[in-house]
Formats: C-alpha cells, structure tokens, sequence
C-alpha cells in the first residue's frame, strides 16, 4: 500500500469526477457533523383505554445531540412529572396514563443540539380528549298544532372527530326521515310542518365517536301535535275556526341559514377538502330544494345533493370550484333563496425547500425557500432552531433566500424555513455542513468480487472527502488508469467492467485524492464461466390426457457448483415442488412431468438457473390440442320453403384449427330423437345453406372436426317446418315377382319418409301388356306392392309406378318391363344325337325348343344318361342315371367319364325356373374299346427317415417333367404299416413354379393373404371360380415379392417355441388327415381294367381329363385311383382340342351367367339322387372310375 501511495500521480485519468457530496452519499458518523432529525411524531392522540402515549424525536450528529422540549412555546421539563419516561441519547419520551393527564395537552417541539448546531422538529399536538357526555337536563314537551315547523335540538357534546349523530326512538329503531322531516349538519332534527303521527315522547339524540369507542345519548323528547282549535271550547261543530287555522298553509321560510344570516353568506373550504353546503326550510306543503351555481355552472359528475337535496357535496374542492351557490326552496304558495359565497383556500406548500449539504472552506452558500398558500404564506429563516437577526448574520437574508460567500468551518449550522398562514404551518430543515477532510475511502480493502463472462462487474470504491476527490482505477501492476469504453466510472465511485471476459480477472486499485490527501483501496476480480441452459423439447404440441416430460439441461462454472439451483415456472409463476408420486405435475431435478395434460397446462414454461453469480431461463411453449369446443348461439335466416341458412359461432379450436363443420339434423314427425348428417361446411365457415326436404319438422346442431377430433354437438337450434309439396321422384326398383303362372306380382321401393313431400302419400300403378294393350290400367295403393291374377303365362308387360300425396303427383315416371308368371316347359328337344370322341367321351347335340314353349326363361338344358350293358360280357346292368346340366340356350354339351366297350342311353330335357320340361326320346349308343398300355416304372428307391417328429422332405436330384409316386409309411420294431401314395410331377427346367392357393374365398371377401412364398420371386395371382376346369381368370396379376432385405423383421418368428409347436400340430393333423383319405380311396372292390390304365392312361382321353377340375362318382362310390401332381403340389395342365364350355355340371352345379362351368359329377338312383362323395385332394385328377 504504501509503494501505490508513493506512486506518482498520473495527469491523464480515464474519468475525472468531481463528486459533490451534497448529492452523493450520507456523510460517515465518524466524520463531525450537525444534528438530523431522523423521527418525530405527528398530531397525537391520548385516548383514554391507552395505557401510555408517546411521543417520539430521535436525531442523529457527531457528537451526540442533546435534546431540548418545548410546549406552546415555552421550555417544557421532561423530569417535571413523573409520569414522564425518557431514554438515553433519544429524545423520545412516554407519558403514562396516570390519573388527570389533561395537563399535557399542547403543542410540543424538540431540539436536538451539538457543538456545530441545532435542529429542530415540526409542531406535535397532543390532544387530552375528554370523555364526552350530554349535559343531565329536564327537556320540556313541545305542544305544537298540525302544520306548524317544528326543531328538536341534539347539542352534541366535544370529542374527537369523526362525530356520527343518529335520531332513534326509545327500542332504538331510526325516525324515519324525508323532504318533511331531517338531520342538520349539525345533529338537529327538523321538521318543515308537522304531523299527527309525529307526536311521541322517545324522540333520542345519540351521538357517536367510533375513535373513541364512545356513544352517547340524549335525555328523550317528547312532541306534542293536536288538531286545529276551535273558537267556541264547546266544541259546537258550527263554531268558527280561529285565525290560526287559517294561516297554517304558507309559503317556505329557511331555517338555515337562518334568516338573520340575510339573503347571502360567505364559506371558506380548503384545497382538496370537501365542500358542504346546507339549506333547509320549512313551510306548508313541504318545500322541495333546489341548486345553482350562480357564476358559471356546477361541474358535471361533481357536485352530489344528500339529505333529500338540502346539502350540495362536492368532493376534492379545487379552485375552479369558487364561485356564488344559491339554493331554493318552494311550494305552491312561493319560494325562499340563498346565495353561498364559496372561497377555496390552501394551508402552505413548498414550491422549494432548502437543501444542505458538505460544503468545502471558501466555497458560497445559497439557500432557497419558496412557498405558496392562500392565504400567502409568511416565511420565517431560523438559525440552529433561532430566528436569524439580520443585523448580525454576516450573510444576506430576504424572505426567499439566503447567502453567504467564503464558507468558512464555523459556518456550519442548521438553517430551517418555516411558511405559515392562517391554515397551518411548514417547516423544511437545511444542514450546511462545512468540512476539510482528506478522502476517507468507506469500502473495505482488498474485497473479492466475482462474475460471470459476459456480464457487467461492479467494483465498490465509496468515498467521502471534502473538497471533492479525484478518483481513478488501474489493474494489476499498470500505474496507467483503465481507459478502455468497457470501462464506466459511476458518481459515487464505482468502477463498472461490461460485458466481462476470463481475461478481465486480477487485481484492481482504487485511488482517491484531494487537496487534504489522498486514499487507495485494492479489489481482486474472478471471471467466471456463464450458466448455459436448454429446455427440450420446444414448444411441444400435445394431444389433451397424453403426458408431456420437459427437460432442462445445464451447463455452469464448477466453482458454482454449491449454490446452482433449477426451478420451474408457469406463465411467469413459481411451481411448487411436489414430490409426491400421486401428483399430476412431478419435478424431480432437472425434469418436469405432467400426466393428463389438460387445457389449464398449456402455457409458457421457464427453466431458471441461477447461482450466486448470474441467472439464466429458457422457455418452452406448451401447446395443448384438443377437439373443438362446440359451436354455440345457433341463429336461422333466409327462411324459404326448400331452404334456410344456418349460423353459428365457432367455439374454441384448441390449437388445431377446424378443417370442417357437420350439420346434422333430426326431424320429429318420421323419426324423432335420431340425428342425421345433412351437408358439411369447409374451413373456418360459420354459415351453410341448408337445402330441406318439405313437410318436415327440422332442428339442426353442428359438430366442428379437427385434426384431433370431433367436438361434441352444440346445442339445438330452434325447430324450421318445411311446408308440404308434391312429391319429387318417383319409387325405384321396379319389378315383377310371380310364384303362380298365372299371377303378377309389381313391387318397388318405397319412398323413405324424407321424400314423401306431404301428408297422404299412395302410388299410382300403370300396366298394360306389351303389344296387346293400348290403355294403361291405373290402381292407387298405399303398400309398396300390387299383385295381378288371371294373367296368361309369362307374357311382358309395360309397368310404371308414381308417387302421390294430397298435394299432386311426381314426375312422370318410368316405364319398366317385367314378366307374368312363369310355366314349366311343354316341349322337349328335338334332333338329339351322339357323336364318339373317344371310349370315355361322347359329345351330345340337339335343337333347341322354340321360346314359345319354353313358357318362361329359359335356364338351360339337361342331358341325363344311363349304362343299359357292359360289351364286354354282354351283361345287363341296372340302370343309374347320371345327368348334366348346360346353362343358357345352347345345342350341344361334351358327356366325360364315360365306361369303354359299353352301351348306353341318353336323354335331354330344356329347363326354366319353374321346373323341368319333358324328356326327349332316349338315344342309343355305345363306347369303343379302351387302349391298354404299359407304361414304363423306375426303380423304387428307399429313404429312411429317423427322426420321428420329422413331418416333410425334400427331394434332390430329381429328373425334370418327370411322373413320380410316393410312398410314405410308418415303422415299429414289428414292422412297417400300409403306405400312403401320392404322385407328383417335377417342372420342366427354366419354368417358374405355379403357387396353389387351396382354400376357398368367401365370395364377400375382398382379401385374401397369399403365405409362405420365396423372397425375391416373380409370381403370377389368378383368382379363379371354384372348380373351373378352364384356365380364364376372374382377375390375373403379376407381383414380385421383397428381398431378404424387407423380411428381416419377420425372420425371427421361426426360431421361437411357439411357432414350432403350432407347426408341428399341424403337420400331425395332415398326415391323419391323409391316412383317413387313404382308407376311404382303397374301400370296396377294384376293377382290373381300372388298376392298369392308372399306371398306363389312354394319352386321348388323358388329355381331356386333365382339364377336368373336379370330381365324378358313381352311386356305388368307387374310389378314384390316383392323382396327377408336381413336385410342389401344383396341377399340371394340359391344352385340349375340345373348347371347355363343352362340358355341363352334375346335379348340383350350374353354369354361371356367363356360361362357365361350375360343379361336379354326380350320379342317380332310382328313387333319388345321391351327392357324389368327394375326395381329400381339391386338384384330383381322375383316371378311370
């Protein structure tokens, strides 16, 4: 220290402040100084359930004050009673209330005195209330006659203000008071002209006094009112009335003022306080009062009348408020006025008070004191408490001003201003503290301060000096002063380092200097790193009931590690910590959860960081979404009979803005209490143009959709009634249903009730037959159907139906052709014949019946045969029946399945659906011999498989378009079971494999899955008719499946326990499914032809049975021998010669629509038909039966 006080002084300084302690800081106590008065009490009051009052003045001065007490004026002795209680070096005392303590009352002063000076207090009143009582009186009954005035004097006692009088009776229920009968200002009861019902003897003046606790009342009055008296005491009714009775009804006289004040008075009110003017008169009727301001005109909103108008209130009484009031009272019979004159006066206030200061030696003095008043104030200089004589200040002195030039040490006083008027007195005190003092550097040295990286540093150099000191700061060893913009001097020494950096650490000097001496201080300065803060995620949207969790991540100096702390706010407001586990907002550190967001969660949220050295936030804005709230204030316009327009208010879109309004309906008349959608408006719209039905009862709501979701509905509107109208469309569906051949029966749709238009609704229904008829035949029917008998068979007719209610008919309706009932046919093939494709095919031609005969439409054809013999040994067989059906008007059909070397018989018949017509002729024919060949069988090969859970296997090394034949059996140690056998056939090198979807489709399906396919593959989708024999396709695509690539995720589904299990119950379950096939194919007898032609097939009629997709039996359920397949279980299938709608299908198959065939064979009995057994296998080819 003593090396930066040898330092020499540096000329240039970064800021050069000459600091004029006046202003600056409060001078040290160490430092000598004139008193100051620091308290003092005000007005005070000794109310009398105090157990004490006190009056305070405490001062402050080196050395210490003493202190001094006047009372109105004269010294007061604080040690003359000894009730009094005074402290040490305070001028404070307390006086007990101890018996009469009405002494004490006056105005007090204190003093407070030291070597250098005096200063002095403002006046204390102490105000020694006492208690407040009505004087014990005998109050004499008042005797007055109806209509006289009448006054009922309160006089209440002294106290405290405020003062509240009240008029009540002797059970303390309040005189009812109006325009007759009032309360003066005063407390007086008036009464502009009495009644009889006045009369009473509890009339009770209380008067209250809150601040006291005190409530006092008056002896009660009694008032007397009697009728008007006659002349005659005899009370004869024809006596005159006396002069009195005469004059009671008069014009109003003012009670205040009275009239001995004259025809005008004059008011005073202070500045700010409130003015209240008073008249009240009496007379007879009841004078009612009125007010004017005679020199311009009342203010508005201002003045208020009370007291039923005898009082004019105006409240903060300004200037503007002076003037000339009158008020006037009248009747009937006349009127009475007074004028006001209103002054608006003003207690002192400063426009400049004096103020003190440090004053170096040499320096000038001026002191100023200016106040204004009405009237104007007086203005009193005193010196230490004094007043100044002028004849012996050495300074100049005027009413405003003081001066003194060339200050010297022994010029330090205390100067007091005091304004006075006739409203009070302002006393204002100056300390002229004249000091040579080197500079006394009051900040402690080699004080620590700390900040972060880009905030401001405050380094503390407070000083007092007189004369003022010159202050500069250096840092570290530099003796040059900080002269960077960084760096701001503030007055009272201060030095401020903004926007900090790590390298402004180090140690800094303070140096102060002035003409008496010099000072300096040192400061060490630590730079630390800034608290870095985030909040994740921003501004978060969140769907209402979801969770939201809000993170803050901080990063901050580790020197600050102790006092780091993370809090939460909402909206600006702190969060409380809440810990518990059941609360819907958890903080826990540095994270915020809330469950079940709400609407009320959605605001700003502000992580706050702080430590002892700097505070960071960050915010994140949560937004709740949710449905809209509903629509509300539903409003009708633009009514019309089809239309109306609909309006609403759009409730609150939570975030997510409205994509679309839906308007429903619900209509009471067809059904009630059920709403339906109308139409949807876009957007924002707030209005739609309803279109209406007529003869219906409508209220509408509307539900408002956003991205979350639906509102609920709003409220209903009201009902809108659409007048009735003809109907606009006619029923649809029109057709024609018989049972009977005879018989039509027209039905339609009926009209749903929001078409029906109007009461009364039937339909009108035209026919006539087609060619025949020119008329139309008309019947209106309320149902929705007519039948017509006695109709010829199956002839067309012209059918329109149109709809009609009570208000006309609907358009023109259309015309519909339907049928009369339906016959079966009456007439059988002709022509039939059989043409021999080979030993087991025949093809069956015939001419058709002609339309007329088929008496309906015509479904098709079928052809029924029998085997009569077998040519190979000339044996007659019973004969079985088998038959086709052909769908659609056709000539000729393909009969497969057919025995070699036999003889046969074969019908056809047309058919409709009523029926069967008759048979043709039977024709005779007879099948060829078959071809029996030998085809060449491969060594057998063996294959044992060990594992016995093992349920498939697959085979390598296998020739290409290759038939093979399976068999699969099970072992023991007693030996091995009967064989299953399957054929199969591998594909032809570079052919792609054919998937086989076995199940069948529902035919409402609309999906099906297409499963365990190879990835990466090509394949073609056909989605074909059950048991087509064809290859056309309903629908044929080509698809590709994923790479490996895309089904990794799906891999591990076969690794796992489950899976396994599943695939190997159903592995077991085909395999008995399959044993139970191969019992059921090897029951009954064999035929030997049969046996060899499964191994060695005719290629002629192979070819054609290839295509067959299905199955045939006969009645004696001979099993079907073998079955063609490839390797991977898929048809082979061969092209034939012969076109595919060739073939018919059995008993319960028929061709669709579009004459495809659909079914399978079945044969017939004689007493019935039998359903043909079918086989395990769906894609079975049949060999030989």
């Amino acid at each position: 220290m003593e090396m930066l006080l040898r330092t020499k002084r540096i000329t240039i300084c970064l800021f050069f402040f000459v600091l004029s302690l006046a202003a600056a800081i409060e001078i040290p106590l160490s430092v000598a100084q004139l008193p100051t008065i620091t308290e003092q009490s005000h007005t005070q009051v000794a109310y009398p359930f105090d157990e004490d009052f006190t009056i305070k003045c405490e001062a402050r001065g080196n050395p210490q004050p003493t202190f001094n007490w006047t009372k109105d004026g004269k010294p007061f002795n604080l040690l003359s009673d000894p009730r009094i209680i005074t402290f040490n070096n305070s001028g404070t005392f307390v006086i007990q209330n101890h018996g009469i303590i009405t002494n004490f009352q006056g105005k007090y002063r204190c003093y407070a005195s030291n070597a250098l000076g005096t200063a002095m207090s403002e006046e204390i009143e102490l105000i020694v209330p006492s208690v407040p009582k009505f004087p014990k009186e005998k109050i004499e009954p008042l005797d007055v006659e109806h209509g006289d005035s009448v006054i009922l004097h309160c006089n209440p006692p002294k106290g405290i203000p405020p003062l509240h009088i009240y008029w009540m009776n002797i059970d303390l229920q309040h005189i009812p008071q109006d325009e007759r009968v009032s309360m003066s200002l005063k407390g007086d009861l008036y009464f502009a002209n009495v009644e009889e019902n006045d009369s009473r003897s509890d009339y009770c003046c209380f008067a209250a006094f809150p601040r006291l606790r005190t409530i006092v009342q008056k002896m009660p009055m009694t008032l007397k009112v009697s009728r008007f008296k006659h002349a005659n005491d005899s009370g004869s009714p024809n006596a005159a009335v006396t002069k009195a009775n005469f004059i009671k009804e008069r014009k109003p006289k003012l009670l205040i003022p009275p009239e001995s004040a004259g025809s005008s008075s004059s008011v005073t009110v202070i500045k700010g306080g409130v003015l209240l003017l008073e008249c009240i008169a009496e007379g007879l009727p009841t004078p009612h009062l009125s007010w004017v301001k005679v020199t311009g005109n009342l203010p508005k909103d201002k003045p208020v009348t009370e007291n039923f108008g005898k009082i004019l209130k105006i409240e903060q009484v300004s200037a503007a408020d002076e003037g000339t009031y009158q008020c006037t009272a009248s009747n009937p019979v006349g009127r009475a006025k007074h004028e006001f004159h209103v002054h608006v006066e003003e207690p002192p206030r400063w426009i400049k008070e004096p103020e003190g200061g440090v004053y170096s030696v040499g320096t000038n003095l001026v002191l100023l004191c200016e106040a204004i008043g009405n009237p104007e104030p007086t203005i009193q200089w005193k010196l230490n408490g004094m007043p100044i004589d002028s004849r012996t200040f050495r300074g100049r002195i005027s009413a405003r001003e003081i001066s003194l030039t060339n200050l010297q040490l022994q010029d330090s006083a205390v100067y007091q201003c005091e304004a006075s008027n006739k409203h009070g007195t302002i006393l204002a005190s100056a300390n002229v503290n004249v000091l040579n003092i080197a500079p006394l550097i009051l900040t402690s040295d080699g004080e620590n301060y700390a900040t972060v990286v880009g905030y401001s540093a405050f380094l503390h150099c407070e000083i007092f000096a007189s004369p003022a000191a010159d202050i500069r700061w250096t840092k570290d060893d530099s003796i040059e002063p900080l002269s960077a913009l960084r760096y701001e001097l503030n007055k009272n020494g201060t030095l401020e380092i903004k926007e900090t950096k790590k390298e402004d650490s180090g140690s800094y000097a303070c140096w102060a200097a002035n003409s008496v001496g010099k000072r300096a201080i040192t400061a060490n300065l630590d730079i630390r790193d800034a608290t870095k803060i985030v909040v994740t995620p921003k501004n978060p949207r969140v769907l209402k009931s979801h969770s939201i969790l809000l993170k803050c991540q901080s990063e901050y100096d580790s020197h600050l590690k102790n006092s780091f702390k993370l809090s939460w706010r909402k909206d600006g407001d702190q969060l409380p910590v809440n810990s518990t586990q059941d609360s819907r907002i958890i903080m826990d550190m540095d994270t915020l959860f809330i469950s079940t967001v709400t609407l009320e969660d959605q605001g700003v949220y502000t992580c706050v960081a702080s430590t002892s050295l700097d505070s960071v936030a960050a915010e994140s804005r949560l937004i709740v979404l949710d449905v809209p709230d509903p629509p509300e204030d539903l409003q009708l316009s633009e009514h019309q009979n089809r239309s109306v327009r609909l309006s609403w208010k759009a409730g609150a879109s939570h975030n997510s803005p409205v994509n679309e309004s839906i308007i429903e309906y619900e209509e009471s008349q067809w059904e009630p209490g059920r709403w339906q959608e109308l139409t949807r408006a876009p957007g924002n719209d707030t209005t739609a143009l309803l279109t209406l039905a007529p003869y219906m009862n409508y209220q509408f709501r509307v539900v408002s959709v956003n991205a979350v979701g639906r509102s609920q509905p709003s409220k209903p509107s009201l009902r809108y009634a659409t007048p009735p109208a003809a109907p606009d469309k006619n029923p649809e569906n029109i057709r024609v249903e018989a049972s009977e051949p005879n018989e039509m029966v027209m039905k339609w749709e009926p009209l749903k009730p929001t078409e029906r238009n109007g009461p009364g609704l039937e339909y009108k229904v035209s026919w006539r037959q087609l060619g025949v008829e020119t008329d139309w035949n008309e019947e209106l029917v309320k149902k929705h159907s007519l039948t017509l008998r006695n109709t010829p068979t199956f002839v067309p007719y012209e059918i329109k139906v149109q709809a009609v209610n009570n208000l006309g008919a609907g358009p023109e309706p259309n015309v519909t052709t339907g049928y009369s009932g339906e016959d079966t046919p009456d007439a059988a093939p002709s022509g039939v014949s059989v043409d021999i494709v080979n030993s087991t095919l025949v093809k069956v031609f015939w001419f058709g019946i002609p339309r007329d005969r088929v008496r309906g439409h015509l479904s098709g054809y079928k052809v029924s045969w029998w085997k009569t013999k077998s040519m190979l040994d000339g044996k007659r067989h019973h004969p079985e029946k088998h038959f086709l059906t052909f769908v659609g008007d056709r000539n000729y059909g393909m009969i497969p399945g057919l025995e070699p070397f036999s003889e046969f018989r074969l019908t056809v018949l047309a058919y409709n659906s009523k029926g069967d017509g008759p048979e043709s002729s039977p024709v005779v024919f007879e099948t060829p011999e078959g071809v029996n060949e030998t085809r060449e069988v491969g060594p057998l090969s063996d294959i044992s498989v060990a594992n016995r859970s093992t349920l498939s296997w697959r085979l390598s090394g296998l020739s290409a378009s290759t038939k093979y034949k399976f068999y699969v059996k099970a072992c023991t140690a007693k030996g091995c079971g009967k064989p299953v056998t399957e054929e199969g056939l591998t594909m032809a090198q570079g052919s792609k494999g054919i998937g086989k979807i076995s199940e069948a489709v529902n035919p409402t399906q609309k999906f099906h899955p297409i499963e365990a396919l190879d990835p990466g593959t090509e394949y073609t989708v056909r989605l074909v008719t059950k048991n087509w024999v064809d290859n056309n396709s309903i629908f044929e695509d080509v698809i590709e499946t994923r790479g490996r690539a895309y089904a990794g995720i799906y891999d591990g589904i076969s690794t796992q326990g489950w899976f396994i299990g599943l695939m190997c119950a159903v592995a077991l379950l085909t395999l008995m499914l399959l044993t139970v096939c191969f019992v059921r194919r090897n029951k009954g007898g064999k035929y030997s032809v049969k046996e060899k032609e499964d191994l060695n097939p005719d290629p002629e009629a192979q070819s054609i049975k290839d295509e067959i997709f299905g199955e045939y039996s006969d009645s004696d359920e001979k099993p079907l021998k073998g079955s063609l397949r490839s390797i991977n279980g898929d048809i082979k299938a061969t092209e034939s010669a012969d076109s595919l709608v060739d073939y018919g299908e059995g008993e319960h198959g028929m061709f669709n629509e579009d004459g495809s065939f659909i079914g399978a064979y079945s044969g017939s009995k004689e007493k019935g038909l039998v359903e043909s057994t079918g086989s395990c296998s769906t894609a079975t080819f049949p060999l030989y039966a």
